[in-house]
């Protein structure tokens, strides 16, 4: 059974950080592609940011230069490094993993989700 858990979330001030993490289980992780999607209040889910189990990375042209995506596949787990947050980056965040497809291909795990909220 495949597993994806986020954690990291939280409250922060604008220009202020964060760091996400996704735990993932019951996959072989390193073959795997992760990613960062996000879905704000009344608003269709996005992706954020997108590494392949080569590491490869694609990002959102909203938070290019502010957000780096990273993996470990010692600990089978993908971060969101957060950095000059805006309160436009509010939105619940969630973790998906796939084995195929490209960043253009919605993923086919999903964690339940963490809620990042920017606001001073």
């Amino acid at each position: 059974q495949v597993r994806l858990v986020e954690s990291g979330g939280g409250l922060v001030q604008p220009g202020g950080s964060l760091r996400l993490s996704c735990a993932a289980s019951g996959l072989s992780f390193s073959i795997y592609h992760m990613s960062w999607y996000r879905q704000a209040l009344g608003k269709q889910r996005e992706l954020v940011a997108f590494i392949s189990s080569g590491s490869s990375t694609t990002y959102a042209d909203s938070v290019k230069g502010r957000f780096t995506i990273s993996r470990d596949n010692d600990k089978k787990t993908v971060y969101l490094q957060m950095n000059s947050l805006k309160p436009e980056d509010t939105a619940v965040y969630y973790c998906g993993a796939q084995r195929l497809g490209t960043s253009n291909t919605p993923p086919r795990y999903w964690g339940q989700g963490t809620q990042v909220t920017v606001s001073s």
